[in-house]
Parts: C-alpha cells; sequence; structure tokens
C-alpha cells in the first residue's frame, strides 16, 4: 500500500513539474521577446485543445488502451514538440509567432490530456487496492503542486523565467515523465471483448451526463468557473513585473523575482488540497464550489489593490495564499465529484468531459477575454503608472466577474445527494447518540 502511494505522488510530482516550468512564467517571456499582445493566445491554445484532446484520450484509454500507456505516449509527444519550441526560440532569438505558438501548440495539445489520465490512473489503482479516492487521494496530489513549485523555484532563480530555456525544462521533465508512467499499475480497458453500440466505441455516454440536470448545471458551471483559471497564469508576472518600470518599485525582490513570489499561490494550493476530505463531506460540491468562487473574487480583488512594496504587498501576498482554496476546492474537488457520480467504464471520459469544460471552454473565454480587457486598459496605454492603474482596473474587473458567477451557482444549483447524507447523519445522531452502532 505504500509503495502504491508512493508510485502515486512520483507520477503526480512529475506531471505538474513538467507545467509549472512555463504556466507561470511564459507569459513575462513573451512580453519580453515583444509578444505581449500575444500572451492570450499561448493560454486560450491551452482551452482550445481540451475542447477536444483530453474528451478523445480519454475515450481511447477507456475503451482500447490502458490509461498509464496513453499517459506515457501523450507525455513523450508533448515533451517531444515542447523540446521543439525551445531550441527554436533560442536559435532565432527573436522567435516568429507563428513558428513558436504551432510547435507550442502541438506539445500542449497533447500535455492537455495527461492530467485528467494522471487521475485516471491514480483512481484506478487505490480503487482496486481498496483505497477511498475522496480521503486518501488529496494527500497524494500535494505533492503535483509540490512539484509545479520546486520548478518555478528553479526557472525563477536560474533566470530562466525571463528565457526560452523554461520551454526547455520543460521538455526534459516531461520525457522523463513518460518513462515513469510506463512502470504504473495497469488500468483495466472497459470495452475489452464486449458488443458495443457506436455510442459506446466513441465514448459518448459521458455526454449523456447532461441529460441530468444536476451533472448539466455543474457542468456549466465548471465552465463559467474555468474562465478564472488561466488568468492569473498568463498575466500575474508580466502585471508584477511591470512595476519595475516605475522608480519607486525598480529592484524590489518583488519584482526582480515575481515567480518565486507567485509560487506562494502554489505553497497555499498543497495546503489547502488537504482541507479538501473535510470540506466535501461537511458541506458538499455546492459548498466547497461556492468557496471557490468567492476566493476566486479575493484573489482578483486583492491584486488590483496592490503593489511589490509595503504595505501593497501584503494584499498580495494575501492574493496568493487565498488562491489555494480558490483553485483546489473547484479543481480537485470536481474531479472528486465526477468520479463519484459516474460509472466505471465511463469515468475517464467524464474527466476528459470535466476538462474540457474548464480547461477547454471556459480557460479558451477567460484568457481571450482578459486579454482583450488588457489590450484596451494596459496595452493601449504609455508605460509607468497609466499601464499599472490600467493593470488594477483589469482586475478588478475580473473579480467583479467571479462575483456574478458565484451568486448565480449558489441560486441554481443543488447538491441533492449531500442533502441526503447530511439528514442520514442526523438521523444516525438522533437514533444512536452514543455511537453504539457498528
Amino acid at each position: 500500500m505504500k509503495l502504491l502511494k508512493a508510485r502515486l505522488i512520483t507520477i503526480n510530482f512529475l506531471e505538474f513539474a513538467v507545467w509549472g516550468a512555463y504556466l507561470t512564467s511564459l507569459g513575462a517571456y513573451l512580453a519580453g521577446i515583444g509578444l505581449a499582445g500575444k500572451i492570450g493566445w499561448f493560454y486560450a491554445i491551452q482551452g482550445i485543445v481540451s475542447l477536444f484532446m483530453p474528451g478523445l484520450i480519454g475515450i481511447i484509454a477507456d475503451r482500447w488502451i490502458q490509461a498509464q500507456k496513453a499517459l506515457s505516449l501523450c507525455h513523450l509527444l508533448a515533451g517531444l514538440f515542447m523540446g521543439a519550441a525551445g531550441l527554436y526560440a533560442f536559435s532565432s532569438g527573436q522567435p516568429d509567432f507563428a513558428v513558436l505558438f504551432s510547435l507550442y501548440t502541438v506539445s500542449v495539445a497533447f500535455f492537455m490530456p495527461t492530467i485528467g489520465l494522471t487521475n485516471s490512473t491514480a483512481y484506478s489503482a487505490m480503487t482496486a487496492a481498496g483505497l477511498d479516492t475522496v480521503k486518501d487521494y488529496p494527500p497524494i496530489r500535494v505533492f503535483g503542486t509540490i512539484g509545479f513549485i520546486v520548478t518555478m523555484l528553479f526557472v525563477n532563480f536560474t533566470g530562466f523565467q525571463n528565457t526560452a530555456a523554461q520551454l526547455l525544462t520543460s521538455a526534459v521533465l516531461s520525457l522523463v515523465t513518460a518513462l515513469y508512467a510506463l512502470t504504473l499499475p495497469k488500468c483495466p480497458v472497459s470495452g475489452k471483448g464486449e458488443s458495443r453500440s457506436i455510442v459506446d466505441a466513441l465514448g459518448l455516454r459521458a455526454f449523456t451526463l447532461f441529460r441530468q440536470r444536476k451533472m448539466a448545471i455543474f457542468f456549466i458551471f465548471s465552465m463559467f468557473l474555468g474562465v478564472s483559471l488561466q488568468i492569473t497564469n498568463g498575466f500575474a508576472n508580466p502585471f508584477i513585473q511591470a512595476f519595475g518600470k516605475l522608480p519607486e518599485y525598480a529592484g524590489t525582490w518583488g519584482v526582480d523575482n515575481a515567480n518565486a513570489l507567485i509560487s506562494l499561490s502554489q505553497m497555499s494550493e498543497a495546503l489547502c488540497i488537504l482541507l479538501i476530505p473535510f470540506f466535501m463531506k461537511r458541506f458538499g460540491i455546492k459548498g466547497v464550489m461556492l468557496i471557490a468562487m468567492f476566493a476566486w473574487v479575493l484573489r482578483f480583488g486583492l491584486f488590483g489593490l496592490g503593489n511589490p512594496t509595503m504595505p501593497g504587498v501584503i494584499l498580495f501576498i494575501l492574493s496568493m495564499i487565498v488562491y489555494g482554496v480558490a483553485f483546489d476546492f473547484f479543481n480537485v474537488s470536481g474531479s472528486l465529484y465526477v468520479d463519484r457520480q459516474t460509472p466505471p467504464a465511463q469515468r475517464s471520459s467524464a474527466q476528459g468531459l470535466f476538462m474540457i469544460m474548464t480547461n477547454g471552454i471556459g480557460a479558451t473565454i477567460g484568457t481571450l477575454g482578459a486579454q482583450a480587457i488588457i489590450d484596451r486598459n494596459v496595452l493601449a496605454r504609455p508605460e509607468g503608472v497609466a499601464q499599472i492603474d490600467g493593470w488594477h482596473e483589469s482586475w478588478l474587473i475580473f473579480a467583479s466577474y467571479a462575483l456574478v458567477v458565484a451568486i448565480l451557482f449558489w441560486i441554481f444549483f443543488r447538491d441533492n445527494e449531500h442533502q441526503s447524507q447530511t439528514l442520514q447523519e442526523k438521523d444516525r445522531i438522533l437514533n444512536d447518540p452514543e455511537g453504539m452502532t457498528v
């Protein structure tokens, strides 16, 4: 049992270390090579490929190829193309947007499905070993966040956050992950030997979840909340570094080490993951997602009010801390909820559908919308105070959006399962106040 957990810890560490090498620093690199107006596209493409790649690969993992083998193949291809992107950027000096973006896009297309595949592989192995995924998976998943933090700090203190070396770092880690994935426990392929309809063969049963009103509302609001997911990843680093153009902020630790400052967000995430089992059982999916939504309001709002020096930097730090709640309580809890609400044969497909709604449609709309707002409020203004004011206005717009989504979710979503479990628990306590029944 301990060996299994150690193996799952390792794959989670590597999975998110690959992403951490560039996700929060790519925007600063792009701004430095004159592609500030294209940052949104580099993050939106993650959403665009998530519209079909996680679902497609998830279907294949459900029906024809073991999930751990699909995970390995995806990382192999992602690593090769990310390496090509990094080498091209270095060799050209001033890379052409079309070439760099194309190589990056293919890499991301194969990387995005690996998040859902990592979850599916872990859930399958844990279920086969008799472990409770709700209780036992979050402490394992926390090491994914640790891996993300390690590579964030690595690219920060090596100076890679402002160069294409971050892409090469990600490529190497992806190739290592591809090899390690082959050592993971085998996942069953549900479709083998069965006579299936075309719908079953293509894994489209996962989309029938929309027939359930509760699940349809859950997936729709997952999309709405997914709008927020990539905004700070793409724009927080260039925002903080923009303060360096003002004399009073130039040379401050936060400006020079923006990625390290942002890493506080992931440190908070690592701690907040451990709270998920309690909050899921105590408040249910609706309560947990509401907490996440209001945390996004604070995440953006505090950015809109802070700066890299005292006392404004305290607001930045608070924004980093609240990010753990905003991200974990939505992403991890949502993934666990989908796993519990779907039959085993559809779980990889359902995880792919969850990715489509969040990191697909939601993230695409969010990053392109954020880029449009920043183009108008920031890039259209002269450098200096005017741009900083524009940044603050933009963050407050994002906070207002998150607040509206939270209110609408509170009105429309019903978690009847949690209400039923709560009533059963109350009945148990009333009928057995001393806890004598086993």
